[in-house]
Parts: structure tokens; sequence; C-alpha cells
């Protein structure tokens, strides 16, 4: 029979002894569990190197005896107590997250899904070490060499918020790879407790760190040296200087990627209270990129074509697009004559740069001698480009398409695409952002006399 913990059953002593039966229950299959993966490991490890009798290191950094794997503690082993925010981690529930297919370049390339057995609309958290796309990046573009230390951490201490220098973290050995970014990946010390915002009674050693809260947390992984604007990877950094010093805002990271709700954070007698859900809504979720950024369009002058596009972060607390320089976002803009045909068009491209300089074509010559030449020529094959819009930022950027006198629509669409390099036409990692249109009235075509005056003016 099933009791419920509420009114005269919670004293109930057959519903405390159902708790202490489950409770054990939990406990015990975490164990056995992690009895498991440690005898699976050594046999692999013995596998490997079976002539070799001498001390071994710890597998992934010093570690207490609760988690001998470290960081590549499979997330399943914390899902056995923490069901709630597992099942948020692992599938995503709770939010519009949806792992888009994707080509590396040409249509004719084969379709990078996620394996079938993978929940599509997991966090991207839970599928950096499956996500086929970076995977697959990285062989082709940096000799698999380079973004593992990222996708598979070892256990960190948090940084200080204003640290000038974010380095990165140590990574994993490849061996170990295969859990990807994992809940102890986070939640793991350097010397093997757990931390959480909260003090806390757990099966396992648990520490209580207030930079949990903050946007330290995450300056490792989304971050990397110096602030250099309009550079790939300075997600933390565009928060920190462009957002947060300057009073624009003081929400964290986490109060837009994490929303909190009031909840228990684990199947054990513990407190509600505010916890986080762990989802980390971003470029896969149409909610989140649509609150991104607005676009207005303005006929500068009545019966001019002088058109004017201000496209504006609104939502964001960092540039747009930001992260990895293979994300963009464009915006395409177009005059429509009475009867619905497009008469002119123009487009822009916002992406974050690969290097410390802007894309630029000038340099192909120069990239072929690189040693990462494959991923810097594809950057500079489409330089120069609009950077990033900073966060608070209002980009104005002007159009002044020939037209006769009459009566036109303009329209105009901000376009979000996860991968830039690939072949234009494929659509299928892309999400429309914005649309809005305007209707002008044009007197008259520009006569040569009168754009040479308007050249001379903007000398």
């Amino acid at each position: 029979m099933e009791y419920e913990c509420s009114g005269n059953a919670k004293g109930d002593p057959r519903v405390v002894r159902s708790r202490r039966v489950r409770l054990l229950t939990k406990i015990v299959s975490l164990w056995l569990i992690m009895l498991w993966l440690v005898l699976a490991l050594g046999a692999e490890r013995q596998e490997r190197h079976p002539s070799s009798n001498s001390a071994r290191p710890p597998v992934n950094g010093p570690t207490a005896p609760d988690f001998p794997l470290g960081t590549a503690t499979p997330s399943q082993l914390c899902g056995t107590c923490h069901e709630a925010i597992y099942r948020e981690f692992a599938m995503g529930f709770g939010s519009d997250l949806k792992y888009k297919s994707i080509i590396y370049q040409s249509p004719q390339d084969k379709m990078l899904t996620v394996p079938a057995q993978v929940s599509s609309t997991a966090t991207l958290h839970a599928l950096s070490g499956l996500d086929p796309f970076p995977v697959h990046a990285r062989g082709v573009e940096e000799k698999g060499e380079s973004c593992n230390a990222c996708h598979f951490p070892e256990a960190f201490d948090i940084p200080d918020l204003e640290r000038v220098e974010i380095a990165k973290p140590k990574a994993r050995p490849r061996e170990q790879e295969a859990a990807g970014l994992t809940c102890a990946s986070c939640h793991l010390t350097p010397d093997g407790k757990i931390r959480g915002p909260y003090e806390v009674e757990a099966p396992h050693q648990t520490v209580a760190d207030p930079k949990m809260r903050t946007s330290a947390m995450c300056a490792y992984c989304h971050a990397m040296g110096e602030r250099v604007v309009g550079k790939q990877t300075q997600t933390f950094l565009e928060w920190r200087e462009d957002f947060y010093k300057p009073g624009l805002g003081r929400q964290h990271c986490q109060d837009c990627h994490m929303p909190r709700t009031l909840r228990k954070s684990s199947d054990f007698e513990v407190p509600v209270r505010a916890v986080a859900r762990h989802l980390w809504t971003g470029g896969h979720s149409t909610q989140r990129l649509r609150t991104a950024l607005n676009l207005v369009i303005v006929q500068a002058e009545e019966g001019r074509p002088d058109l004017e596009f201000h496209a504006i972060n609104i939502g964001a607390g960092h540039s747009v697009p930001t992260g990895s320089n293979r994300r963009s976002v464009y915006l395409k803009a177009e005059v429509v004559s009475r009867g619905g045909k497009i008469l002119a068009s123009r487009e822009w491209m916002f992406a974050p740069w690969y290097g410390d300089r802007p894309d630029d074509r000038t340099f192909l010559e120069e990239d072929k001698k690189r040693p990462d030449a494959v991923a810097a020529l594809q950057a500079d094959a489409q330089g120069p480009h609009e950077a990033p819009i900073r966060a608070g930022e209002e980009r104005v950027l002007t159009w002044a398409p020939k037209l006769k006198t009459g009566k036109y629509t303009v329209r105009a669409r901000l376009i979000y695409d996860l991968n830039r390099y690939n072949d234009r036409a494929f659509a299928g990692d892309q999400t429309e952002l914005y649309f809005i249109s305007l209707s002008v009235y044009v007197k008259g075509r520009w006569t040569l006399i009168e754009q040479r005056r308007r050249c001379e003016d903007t000398k």
C-alpha cells in the first residue's frame, strides 16, 4: 500500500520504514554501480598494460574513495539519488532543447546526429562526449589535438570572478573521454568532495561553495585567455566586461540558463529549497534564441531609399552570437515590389573571429602555413564580416538600394546558424530569430550627380 508523506501519514511508522528501505536500496545500488565501474576500469587497464606492475597515479587527479573515477564518473550514477536533476541533464526535461542534425560542409556529407540510444533533447552538457560534430571537426581541423579540455575536464577549483586571463582546464586522458561532461565535471573538487550551493549531509563528502551560483563557475569552459572583443570563446569575459561591470544587470549565467525552482535536490530527507534546473538552454533552444535580439527597420528620410537596420541585443548578457567561431547570425534584407517580386537584396553576417584579429581573406596565403591551417582558412575565407553584437549594443547597418519611384515593402530576417562553414543551402541547423517588414515610398531614382554628392558628404 502506498502512503503519501502528508497529513497524519507523515509520522506513520510504516511510512518511515518504507522511506528507509527505499533509501537503503538507493545507497546499495549506488555502491554496487561504483564497484562495478572500478572493477571494469581495472580490468580494462590490466588488459591494456598487462606487464605493468608499477604503482600508477589515480585515474584522473587526486580523488576521494567516493569517486575513484574522478570526473569520468558516469552521470547515471549521480542520477540514482538526484533523479529530477539527472532527468533535466540527460533528457532536457522542461526545456525546448532539440539537437539539430548538422553537416560538416556539403550536403553530400554524412548527416551528423547523436546516437540512437541518446535523447535528442538532452542538454549540450550531457552530449559533449557524444556529439559527433565537434568530435568530427576536431579530427579534421585540429588532428584531434584540441577541444578536449572543456569537453572532458578534470576536477578544478572555481576561479576568481576578477581573474584577468582564463586558462583552459586540464583535460582527462583520452581513454576516459567517453563519459563526456559529467555531473562530476562541475561538482567534484580536486580533493574529491562534491560541491554545491548548500551545506548538506550525503553519502559522500560535500562542501558548500557560494561560487557555484556565480558566473565564475562557467569561466574555464566558456572563456579562453584575455578579453579580445569579437573573438570566439569569450562568453564569460563578454558577460563580465560588457554586461556585469557596466551595470547592465546583476544576473549571472545561472539566472538565465539554469532557472531555479523549489524542490528537493535529492531523494533523501533534505529540505525543499531553491534549486537550479540543469538545462543550460542556448543555441539549441528556439525559445532562448528568440529572446536575444530585436530588429528595427528605419527609412532615414521620406522619399529616399536610405534604409537603416537596427540590430539590438536586448536579451543576452553576452555577445550574440557567442562561443564557437562557427556560430553566426545572418541579417537578410530585401526590397519587394507591390506584386511580390524581390527587386534588391542585401545580407550581413555576425560571427566571432577565429583568432585575435578579424577574419579576413587577405590572410589566406599566410593561413596555409599555419599548423591549424584548415580552421584558419575556413574562417578567413568568410571575412571580413560583422563582429558579434555585444551585450546592450545597438548595431546600425545602412543600405541604399537603387529604386524607381514607387511603393515598396522592405523585409528583414535574423537567422541563427549553428555552423556557418557548411553549405548555406543546408538549413537544417538554422533558426529564424526575427522577422520584420516596413512599407516605404521612394521618390525618383538617384541621379549620378546626387550619388556623387552623397559620397562627398560621407568623406
